[in-house]
């Protein structure tokens, strides 16, 4: 008998499971299906640090949350409408997140005596009636897989792991998830073992036809395409998108991209995508260390390519040296720091802002460099691109602040047309610039302070390098006092020369005395939040930062223009003590350092409070 479809605006679905259930991969797959349907995505992975934690325990739950839906969404959803615990561990770990009347699957064969004890259950949850405020579907996932892949030639354990597989065929069927490209992911995947081929391809068309024939399942779901602009798109994760961004800067830019690199979660996978694309000119080095992989950057650029550097808070300080010398050498450096929750090795699959300071202040001496920071996945192109630009155009290290949130989330991505991205080029010196026929390295751009970039070993332009103060035009080493005040003047007037847009306010009523102020990933939660209460009647403003230094021309302005201004951060307030500090600005700063980003309904409950009250 066909079965009712139902049709749904939004879901939030959360698979969760030990590490070594494939809850990442399962996850991942869910959404690839999902973008390819055409609707609005925004995806929360959630893993231990722990290679392996202890099998069943609460340290090793691993989680992935997507949310999809037929409008534009700005989060991954404050909590799931639909959880799927593949043992007692995750049911544990997630139940407090569960709305009442939330949908739970659980995998029934892991609720066994020995695992309900690992964490703390003296009954079984499934039995004892704390679940009755949810609708929960017992399903013997792990039995079910093992039993549909009983003639295929793989081991019990082989089997037992398929069973992700089976849950991804059961959600794929209840969610009306298009399936061809999980297949032919599976193919490739297992190419080398064409027995695991089948037996996963086994498992998830089990998993369907589960969900199809079983009683359990009364409604099947349907989730309609978001209207979307014209143009081709694809799923793309934050990482993703810093690398592509680095590619076209160097194609745009016609140079040699070069990246030093030490693998640093949650950096690391920068480093894999980049190494895939040499046919672009991207020459990819696995450092011995984080002061290396600066260093290699650094040298690149001295050569005449784009050097680019990744990593994490830890190697940030670990490179901080490499940073100030790329500042006395005015050479483009683009320093990506993934942001992790600190200090020290803090939680480092968890997310965090607490490196703004860092990057605004983090060196010896004067030493000022440009900040930006991506505000979603999708925008991480973007703003690799513009880092680049303002390394190449004023030569200057750059810090880009992404975090793990942005990171590892995904969010469907317009493809942009090369030809429309930002003309990148710039021109060597290639002949000597003084009166008298010799090269001066600091006779500088009169626009942007930039001094001359000549390639090592062009005739006549032999230069002084090192980090030790130059003096001005002539690059020769100096001590003296004027001229040293003179060099950091203008090195920190070359930051502040930086071109940069405006800070734009989104302001629907024009009435708004609130204006929420964010940097970096909080757009998501500060966006969804402000959405709420413009639905209730309330008025409320929002400006987001790409440009932590130097700062929008016009911020001060956008700032006075309102009598409150509320700055939310993922740390204890760092933007608003730059804030107050530069503008005078008495802010209300709104923090958190839990490792996991806002959600939108505690900032909405938040921000209520302070338009109400203004």
């Amino acid at each position: 008998m066909a079965k009712e479809t139902q049709q749904l605006d939004r879901v939030v679905i959360r698979f969760a499971g030990d590490s070594g259930d494939g809850m990442q991969l399962t996850g991942d797959r869910f959404t690839s299906e999902t973008a390819q349907l055409g609707n609005d995505i925004s995806t929360l992975p959630n893993f231990p640090a722990e290679i392996r934690a202890p099998a069943g325990t609460l340290p090793g739950v691993s989680s992935f949350q997507v949310h999809f839906a037929d409008f534009d969404i700005l989060t991954p959803g404050d909590a799931p409408n639909v959880l799927v615990a593949m043992n007692p561990a995750a049911l544990k770990a997630n139940l407090t997140d569960l709305p009442r009347g939330a949908t739970i699957i659980v995998n029934t064969d892991e609720f066994t005596k020995r695992n309900l004890v690992k964490v703390g259950y003296e009954k079984s949850p499934l039995d004892d009636g704390s679940l009755a405020s949810y609708h929960v579907h017992p399903v013997a996932l792990t039995s079910m897989t093992v039993g549909a892949l009983a003639d295929h030639p793989i081991s019990k354990k082989d089997a037992e792991r398929a069973k992700n597989m089976f849950a991804l065929g059961m959600l794929s069927w209840l969610y009306s998830r298009p399936h061809a490209s999980t297949l032919e992911f599976l193919r490739k995947k297992f190419a080398a073992r064409p027995e695991l081929v089948a037996a996963n391809i086994a498992a998830f068309e089990a998993g369907w036809s589960f969900g199809e024939t079983t009683e359990a399942f009364a409604v099947r779901y349907e989730v309609k395409p978001a209207r979307m602009h014209t143009g081709r798109y694809r799923n793309i994760t934050g990482n993703t998108g810093l690398a592509l961004g680095l590619v076209a800067a160097g194609v745009r830019a016609k140079l040699p991209v070069v990246l030093g690199a030490y693998p640093i979660t949650p950096a690391s996978d920068i480093l894999h995508e980049l190494s895939k694309h040499k046919k672009f000119g991207v020459t990819t080095v696995q450092a011995e260390d984080e002061i290396a992989a600066a260093g290699i950057a650094l040298g690149a650029s001295y050569g005449g390519s784009l050097g680019i550097t990744t990593t994490s808070g830890p190697g940030v300080a670990l490179k901080s040296e490499t940073i100030s010398l790329a500042l006395m050498l005015e050479l483009p450096l683009v320093v990506i720091d993934v942001q992790r929750a600190g200090p020290s090795t803090g939680m480092p699959t968890k997310t965090e802002q607490a490196d703004l300071n860092m990057a605004l202040y983090g060196r010896h001496g004067e030493a000022p460099v440009a900040v930006i920071a991506p505000r979603s996945p999708a925008d991480c192109f973007d703003a690799a691109i513009e880092a680049c630009r303002i390394a190449l155009t004023y030569r200057t290290p750059v810090l880009l602040l992404s975090d793990g949130y942005i990171a590892n989330g995904s969010e469907p991505w317009l493809l942009p047309v090369v030809e429309d991205l930002p003309d990148l080029r710039v021109e060597f010196a290639s002949e000597p610039n003084g009166e008298d026929g010799k090269f001066l390295p600091y006779l500088r751009d009169p626009e942007t302070l930039a001094r001359p970039w000549a390639v090592p070993g062009t005739p006549g332009l032999e230069h002084r390098i090192g980090g030790l103060e130059k003096k001005d035009i002539t690059g020769d080493i100096s001590y003296d006092p004027a001229n040293h005040d003179f060099m950091v003047r203008t090195r920190a007037a070359r930051i502040e020369r930086i071109r940069v847009e405006d800070v734009a306010v989104e302001d629907p009523s024009g009435q708004a005395k609130v204006l929420v102020l964010g940097w970096g990933s909080t757009f998501g939660p500060i966006g969804a939040a402000c959405r709420d209460l413009r639905q209730r009647g309330l008025n409320i403003a929002q400006a987001h930062l790409r440009h932590l230094n130097p700062l929008p021309a016009n911020l001060s302005q956008v700032l006075g223009a309102y009598d409150k201004v509320v700055i939310p951060e993922m740390n204890l307030g760092q933007l608003a003590q730059l804030i107050r500090g530069r503008f005078g600005t008495d802010v209300i700063a709104y923090n958190q350092v839990r490792g996991l980003p806002f959600t939108s309904s505690e900032l909405a409950a938040m921000l209520e409070e302070v338009v109400k009250n203004v």
